[in-house]
């Protein structure tokens, strides 16, 4: 059976809105001014921390990075479901996609947080394997979480699709050796960085995705 892996945030829902309001909670709690929506979704992608540590920098803040991400990591839970919504059409997707695939979800989000968003969501069922940054595996773009789904569910490169908004996927999926489908609806691109080489699939929106899987598993 093909195996279709997904990103979260910017693939299956749109929580950029909360994601900045919480950065900007602990920005604003040093006394820094508050960053745009967009700049703060540009910094998402390598997980809290680094959402934190990019953040600061960009706001000339020069503290305790621990410090900062625990603050953020309250922020979050507070906020986690105030404007976060799964992307129009991708809820459909994954209803068929599922009948069809073995899906999982490879994040660098917390799997906390992972897990609170798509139960509220009532997606969590739609998958066999959910895999956060905080696990036991590095976080992407280093391939070994993604190569571990791949012989869980006995797929080949060639039946494995990666999909997902950021440079940081499609050097996950370049790296494990499976196509890739960039969600080009998300805000990865917001950080400037895609370099594509060619052979990527583009869905310029969920719907896109689904004709992706439909080649992957007719192929």
């Amino acid at each position: 059976m093909a195996l279709v892996v997904f990103d979260l945030d910017g693939t299956i829902l749109d929580s950029r809105r909360d994601l900045a309001d919480s950065t900007n909670d602990v920005l604003l709690s040093y006394g820094a001014e508050a960053l745009p929506v967009d700049r703060v979704a540009g910094m998402i992608g390598e997980g809290a921390r680094v959402l934190v540590e990019r953040a600061l920098t960009a706001a000339g803040q020069h503290v305790d990075v621990d410090q900062a991400l625990e603050r953020f990591k309250a922020c979050y839970g507070r906020r986690l479901l105030g404007h976060t919504r799964p992307y129009d059409g991708i809820v459909e997707v994954l209803k068929l996609a599922a009948s069809r695939a073995s899906l999982a979800v490879l994040t660098n989000k917390p799997e906390s947080f992972t897990r609170r968003l798509l139960d509220a969501f009532r997606l969590t069922s739609a998958f066999r394997w959910i895999i956060g940054g905080d696990s036991t595996f590095p976080r992407k773009p280093d391939p070994a979480a993604l190569r571990h789904l791949m012989a869980e569910a006995g797929a080949s490169g060639a039946h494995t699709m990666f999909v997902g908004d950021s440079m940081i996927d499609v050097e996950t999926a370049r790296r494990a050796g499976v196509m890739m489908c960039v969600a080009w609806y998300g805000y990865g691109r917001l950080r400037g960085e895609m370099r594509l080489a060619g052979d990527e699939r583009i869905a310029q929106t969920p719907a896109e995705i689904g004709d992706a899987i439909q080649t992957l598993v007719g192929a």
